[in-house]
């Protein structure tokens, strides 16, 4: 009998904490203020106990989970009204780094270690602090650079280039299988597809884990 509670608990937990995930929003662990974080952490140790603690009643903490979702959505609603709040609630970018010099007061403020600078520069590519015309750390923990412009990657302006519009491509084959809407989307046959295969040395589309068309009708095939 126990057992069916800790399976009726733990399924009412990863329910709250869908409901609670959907209303929040969709971030990346990258994309998380400080404060969503904690409140993450939180949400998630209150649901663990919720699916483990049968002697205490269920609305305790799903009251203190659905709380702490209610305080995570508030202060994001807030922080997208009021541009003031977001100094506040989120803090402000912190320029590390410019024209040479680095700025220690500003890094005392961010909280942030030489050995860490120099470890997140690294990450970033960036192993020549003569590279780097300006570094700011962000509110969020990334460190933001933008190089020298000697350093920076060549770009077609750069080189008085006007390149094609970039396009995504359209999957016709998915583990070898047609994709007939796509096909229709695009315009193409499945007599075109026949032939395309036939050209690049296949008999079948089931030869195919997945292949690609270019806005041009280019198809790239990449096999099982």
């Amino acid at each position: 009998m126990e057992a069916v509670q800790v399976i009726l608990a733990s399924l009412f937990s990863a329910a709250i904490l869908f409901l609670i995930a959907k209303v929040i929003g969709h971030k990346q662990v990258a994309q998380l203020e400080f404060f969503d974080y904690i409140t993450g952490i939180t949400i998630g140790s209150i649901a663990a106990e919720l699916a483990t603690t049968l002697d205490k009643p269920w609305w305790k903490p799903t009251i203190s989970m659905l709380v702490f979702g209610a305080v995570t959505v508030a202060l994001s609603v807030i922080t997208r009204k009021a541009a003031r709040s977001r100094k506040f609630i989120n803090g402000t970018p912190t320029v590390i780094l410019s024209g040479g010099k680095l700025y220690r007061e500003n890094m005392k403020k961010a909280k942030l270690e030489l050995s860490e600078f120099l470890l997140l520069c690294r990450q970033e590519g960036y192993f020549d602090l003569n590279d780097i015309a300006t570094a700011v750390f962000e509110y969020n923990g990334k460190l933001s650079i933008l190089p020298v412009s000697t350093k920076r990657p060549l770009t077609p302006e750069d080189m008085a280039l006007e390149p094609k519009p970039a396009h995504i491509g359209t999957e016709i084959i998915m583990d070898g299988r047609i994709m007939g809407d796509s096909l229709k989307r695009r315009g193409l046959s499945e007599e075109w597809l026949a032939k395309e295969l036939k050209k690049q040395g296949y008999k079948s589309p089931k030869e195919i884990f997945l292949g690609v068309c270019d806005n041009e009708n280019r198809l790239t095939l990449f096999p099982v």
